[in-house]
């Protein structure tokens, strides 16, 4: 466990998702995504994405009903994940592209749209 006071340090151990309909957002996120689907409260739904825990629940106050941040899923092959989501029924905004160039690779991203209207993105960083 981190010291409170050195959060540099600290990892991220959980993040949150607002659903207005758990059932549909649970569907996407196992199945159209295929995260592995954890457990379920009366109002919350918990799935391992690559070790840290996404929490995808309905606001339980309404200064807590918002949009999320944007979550980044980096993978090693962007076009064949896209495709792969893509005949899963992800609603894709756009297509895989660059979005910078580094002096040791590239930056690629496609956003697409959960079951709730949250945004999502692939990234992959080619070499």
């Amino acid at each position: 466990m981190t010291d409170a006071s050195d959060l540099a340090q600290a990892r991220i151990g959980q993040i949150a998702i607002n659903a207005r309909d758990l059932p549909r957002a649970v569907a996407f996120y196992r199945d159209t995504l295929g995260l592995r689907f954890l457990f379920e409260v009366p109002g919350m739904a918990f799935f391992d994405c690559g070790g840290i825990r996404l929490l995808v629940g309905t606001a339980v106050r309404p200064e807590l009903d918002h949009p999320s941040s944007i979550l980044y899923f980096r993978v090693a092959d962007i076009r064949a994940t896209h495709a792969e989501l893509k005949s899963r029924g992800a609603n894709f905004l756009n297509e895989p592209h660059r979005v910078a160039r580094m002096p040791d690779h590239e930056l690629w991203l496609a956003e697409f749209q959960d079951s709730e209207g949250s945004t999502l993105a692939l990234m992959s960083e080619i070499r």
